[in-house]
């Protein structure tokens, strides 16, 4: 952000005219600073001419402002026959289909402003399992209460990507075949080596079960399906993608960031021991 003088004009006040100028700063030398605004042509200004500057940081893409609640609250289109309820602002979970815990789980994403709220969850389920933010008074209090790991170190990623971003990413190659298996839901197969499970709602499209036979692996078979399951999103409108994965999954986290994905937030299931 660079305020600068206007020559020959004159301020509300009588005094120089000044202006703001918001960009990214791409020479600076003999006199002169050039910068570029995010439209349009690039701006020299002389150095007599500034009267301050600070750097101002990279707004963050529309997508990446969306709260980790409103974000987890998109991914449950994922789980069509998911029952759920809200306790305050968390949202019980629980699928009759699905072992998968963020299908059984209380989503324990800030206060949830009920009194009662743990013996509630408790209640709920078989087994329960809280989905929590690292570091938060829901972390702490569930672990307060001998509540541990559920059944990973490791907490799991959310990430995020432009759906533009990551078609241009992806390879071409082998085509999977692709069949709708509920309303904004759809499921791509390339015969028994490879499958993967993407749901649209809200203009974002997300996967999960993307899984290839271990004979097959290292041969693009994953990325295929990712690419006909994201092309069948982008056709219903979607224009933000994601996914969720280990913090300890390199591999897949390299893979992940090729393709654009960024990490919009963490998170970690905790769970009563085991026999408790």
């Amino acid at each position: 952000m660079v305020r600068r003088i206007l020559r020959g004009e004159t301020g509300p006040s009588g005094g120089p005219a000044m202006t703001d100028l918001l960009g990214i700063c791409v020479a600076w030398g003999d006199g002169t600073c050039v910068v570029q605004p995010e439209s349009g042509e690039p701006v020299t200004i002389a150095w007599a001419d500034i009267v301050s500057g600070k750097p101002v940081p990279p707004r963050p893409a529309p997508r990446l402002r969306v709260s980790p609640r409103d974000a987890q609250v998109r991914a449950l289109a994922l789980w069509p026959d998911l029952e759920t309820q809200p306790l305050g602002t968390w949202t019980l979970r629980r699928s009759a289909t699905s072992t998968a815990r963020r299908a059984n789980s209380v989503l324990a994403f800030g206060p949830s402003g009920v009194p009662d709220d743990y013996d509630r969850v408790v209640a709920f389920y078989a087994r329960p399992i809280a989905a929590v933010l690292p570091g938060s008074e829901e972390d702490r209090m569930f672990r307060g209460r001998g509540w541990v790991s559920e059944s990973h170190d490791a907490d799991t990623l959310f990430q995020l990507a432009g759906v533009a971003a990551v078609r241009r990413a992806l390879p071409t190659g082998a085509q999977a075949a692709l069949e709708e298996s509920g309303p904004g839901l759809a499921t791509a197969r390339i015969g028994d080596t490879a499958t993967g499970v993407a749901a649209y709602a809200d203009d974002w499209v997300g996967f999960r079960g993307i899984e290839v036979h271990p004979d097959h692996r290292r041969q693009g078979l994953g990325l295929a399906i990712m690419a006909a399951l994201l092309e069948w999103g982008a056709e219903r409108g979607a224009t933000t993608a994601y996914l969720q994965v280990l913090g300890d999954n390199t591999p897949a986290l390299r893979l992940y960031e090729r393709l654009g994905f960024t990490t919009h937030h963490a998170y970690r299931y905790l769970a009563p021991p085991r026999g408790a």
